[in-house]
């Protein structure tokens, strides 16, 4: 029988419940056991693939398509696993097949109540993970925070699971403890009313991880203890620290591996061994050589505040190259739209090591975008475009070298007369009719790599498979003249003859994927694009 462990979190959102929910299952990897982890959104929305990232985050894509939220993409950098549409769950999916089953007359013509129908579904979704992953532990990080109203259903399905085998079950409350400046003093208080309302829901964490901006001291983990009515040694200390990666090694200094497997009466499967994740950390904190990228984007502004979020996955597919190579990894956020307003300030690119173009939806900031990627191409600047920033090399490209001065995307300019960027006629159809959720390419697709190019280079072999989220592709019809000008078709896909990636000749590093090489990084075996990006930046 699987182990479940539910993380919930408390206060506020936003303290690191999918870093903690993945720095667990590498603990528990550690010890020699099968780890899983599955995230509960509370959204109506079935998927993420139209939430804003502004407001959101970014949109991480599994192999099998699925649009999911970035946590996922935590889970698989921590675990080095890939996961699948099983490990996800929305309110609006669990609505839905609720809703569908009744609609087939499934419930056998009884009345369908919100409770005990919906939990049991979230409850079968969660086992169904278990089985499909094999796992001996399954991680349930469930989002927001206890006390929301969104989250009643799926702390009321983790409470009938504990109520059917109450030895498989644990709790965990990720609960932010706060250092007022004004005060100077840590309080525990608002984390002891998120423990009451956790309890109100008929729920006893077992484990606290105090997330605060420095380590508790001892009054404060005996105050959480009386007061949570926990043990004093089951409060861990999370103090903020310098790297995401950091933090299994944090917790493995109160051994909250071994304590999970207490509760759980379990002992490790092997000796303990996290040596190649502390080896990453020694490097993090060591590397001192920075390299600079730049990346011109637009998701990044919510009023006077900067979103990493947006572009997480492109953020540390670049740290997980840079520390490959011992370097220290220094991001920087151009506004795209700055490059419009005020057309000179593209210069400051060559401050830069390398650009990167990330993907994006929509016209906003689409011409200094342009721009960017026309300076990168002309001073030998090392470019990396990512999906919607391939479509915009390739239009710069056909604009300024093959002098197709009306060249463009359909997306942007529906009725534009040289569409190098465009649908597929399967598309077209479909848009005509607004079904536009079956337009996207999405999840995994094989890729054929042309020998001698840089691509080959870095993957170091022909065939590929990378995910996609688009839904606009280069137009073949102009492939015949942007090959005559110098661009290089160098990955195809070989099912539908696809434009895969793009390079220039005679330039240390220009190339552009359709797909998002991003979504396959992982911390201790960085992406091959990226990689061979960051390679070309350190050499120029």
């Amino acid at each position: 029988m699987p182990k479940f462990i539910f993380v919930a979190g408390g206060v506020m959102s936003g303290i690191g419940k999918g870093v903690a929910t993945a720095s667990i299952g590498r603990i528990l990897q550690s010890k020699g056991f099968k780890v899983t982890a599955v995230k509960i959104d509370p959204y109506v929305n079935v998927d993420a693939g139209t939430m804003n990232p502004v407001e959101h985050g970014e949109v991480f894509v599994t192999d099998d398509g699925t649009e999911c939220d970035q946590d996922l993409g935590n889970y698989e950098r921590f675990l080095d696993e890939n996961l699948s549409t099983d490990n996800y769950i929305t309110t609006g999916r669990v609505y839905q097949a609720v809703i569908n089953r009744e609609r087939n007359l499934e419930y056998g013509g009884r009345c369908v109540e919100v409770v005990p129908d919906i939990p049991n579904e979230v409850i079968s979704r969660i086992t169904k993970s278990a089985k499909k992953n094999r796992a001996d532990f399954v991680l349930i990080e469930i989002g927001g925070t206890v006390g929301e109203y969104q989250n009643m259903l799926f702390l009321e399905a983790a409470r009938m699971m504990k109520l059917r085998t109450p030895k498989d079950i644990l709790f965990i409350l990720v609960s932010y403890v706060p250092v007022p400046k004004i005060i100077g003093e840590m309080k525990t208080k608002p984390t002891q009313y998120a423990v009451r309302t956790l309890n109100s829901a008929g729920i006893q964490p077992d484990i606290i991880l105090a997330r605060s901006v420095v380590p508790l001291d001892e009054p404060r983990k005996r105050k959480i203890s009386i007061f949570c009515n926990i043990s004093r040694e089951n409060v861990i200390s999370a103090p903020d620290i310098e790297s995401i990666y950091e933090v299994p090694i944090s917790f493995e200094k109160d051994k909250l591996g071994i304590k999970i497997l207490k509760k759980f009466n379990l002992k490790p499967k092997t000796k303990e061994d996290l040596r190649d994740w502390k080896k990453l950390v020694k490097t993090i904190k060591t590397a001192q050589n920075p390299i600079k990228i730049g990346i011109v984007g637009k998701y990044f502004k919510t009023g006077e505040f900067v979103l990493k979020d947006s572009y997480i996955s492109v953020i540390e597919a670049i740290k997980h190259s840079c520390w490959f190579y011992k370097r220290k990894p220094k991001i920087y956020w151009l506004n795209a739209e700055n490059y419009e307003t005020n057309p000179k300030s593209v210069k400051e690119l060559k401050n830069y090591n390398g650009i990167i173009v990330p993907g994006g939806f929509g016209s906003r900031g689409v011409n200094g975008k342009i721009k960017a990627i026309e300076f990168c191409r002309k001073n030998k600047i090392p470019f990396l475009g990512l999906c919607f920033g391939m479509q915009l090399a390739v239009i710069e490209f056909a604009r300024n070298v093959c002098e197709l001065k009306k060249a463009n995307s359909i997306e942007l300019s529906p009725d534009c007369q040289e569409p190098v960027i465009d649908v597929m006629p399967d598309q077209k159809a479909l848009l005509k009719e607004k079904k536009y959720g079956a337009t996207m390419r999405l999840g995994a697709y094989k890729c054929k790599i042309k020998l001698k190019t840089i691509s080959f280079r870095a993957y170091k072999c022909s065939d590929i498979s990378e995910r996609h989220r688009h839904r606009y592709e280069l137009n073949n019809a102009f492939k015949e003249v942007l090959e005559q000008k110098g661009m290089v078709m160098a990955g195809i896909n070989p099912e539908r003859n696809l434009v895969e990636i793009i390079e220039l000749k005679n330039h240390p590093f220009f190339v552009a994927t359709q797909f998002h090489p991003e979504f396959k990084s992982r911390p201790l075996n960085p992406h091959p694009l990226f990689r061979e990006f960051i390679r070309t930046c350190i050499k120029k």
